[in-house]
């Protein structure tokens, strides 16, 4: 596995990279949970974070979106050194991150949903009122353009399985004009026939030239839409291979710790 991308301090930022995070570390007072972790987003890539349970995937992604500042490290946003204060900071810039307990409220619609506070409106002053029928009309098309065909604009939320619900999160990050899409574990509760649904959609917001970084612990739905693989294990990254250097075996080795058994069994001569 060949370490795609390698920084050094004062390396200029990838102007290439939609989002560059270099040398990334963050402690919770003597809990090092990110040891100098670099990965990057490119237009059009969908980069999958692998890593099993506690790799440091979330503290991650947190970090990527404007929850934790780094303790050490450097961000580069489309080449400018950037501090996000805040979640709304990343958003602002264009980092839109679905988590897997979506923030929807299952009662109401979707295009209640699909809005959530930043509802089309006509008339001023006044007169100023929701465009119902806009937000309705951009609701149906959205969702369509993602490969679902909703009953109605009013259908309830919690009434679309689990894939559709991911995919209206992930349209309505499209929509609100997000360059770089974080996906936090999308397909670990989905059946089959649902996790193939939200495969085509990441392929498709690629295809719109949006950055999708995709956290997962599947390797199989990783080598399914993955253009790059990078494997986290405790809080340190193992490299980065691109499709076509790595098999699913190896990247699942990596996961599992194939590396650190492999390295212990050459220093016990081969006894483990």
């Amino acid at each position: 596995m060949t370490q795609d991308s390698t920084f050094h301090h004062g390396d200029a930022p990838n102007i290439a990279s939609i989002i560059e995070m270099r040398d990334i570390e963050k402690h919770f007072g003597n809990i090092i949970a990110l040891a100098g972790v670099s990965f990057d987003v490119r237009p059009g890539e969908c980069h999958c974070l692998l890593g099993d349970n506690g790799a440091g995937k979330s503290t991650f992604i947190k970090t990527m979106s404007g929850v934790h500042k780094p303790s050490a490290g450097e961000i580069f946003f489309e080449g400018k050194h950037m501090d996000f204060d805040s979640p709304r900071d990343a958003m602002e810039a264009g980092i839109a991150t679905v988590f897997q307990d979506l923030a929807m409220i299952p009662l109401m619609s979707v295009t209640r949903n699909f809005f959530m506070g930043r509802e089309p409106t006509k008339g001023r002053g006044l007169f100023k009122r929701l465009d119902a029928a806009k937000a309705n009309r951009v609701t149906v098309e959205e969702m369509r353009n993602m490969g679902i065909n909703l009953r109605g604009p009013d259908q309830a939320v919690g009434t679309l399985s689990g894939g559709e619900r991911q995919t209206v999160a992930i349209a309505r990050a499209v929509y609100f004009g997000a360059k770089v899409l974080i996906l936090d574990e999308p397909t670990s509760a989905l059946g089959v026939r649902q996790t193939s649904n939200v495969l085509a959609t990441i392929d498709r917001v690629r295809k719109q030239g949006i950055g999708v970084v995709f956290i997962t612990h599947n390797v199989r739905h990783a080598m399914s839409v993955g253009d790059r693989f990078t494997v986290l294990n405790r809080g340190k990254t193992l490299g980065t291979a691109k499709r076509g250097d790595i098999t699913p075996e190896q990247l699942q080795d990596l996961m599992a710790g194939g590396q650190e058994l492999a390295q212990l069994e050459g220093s016990l001569g081969g006894t483990v």
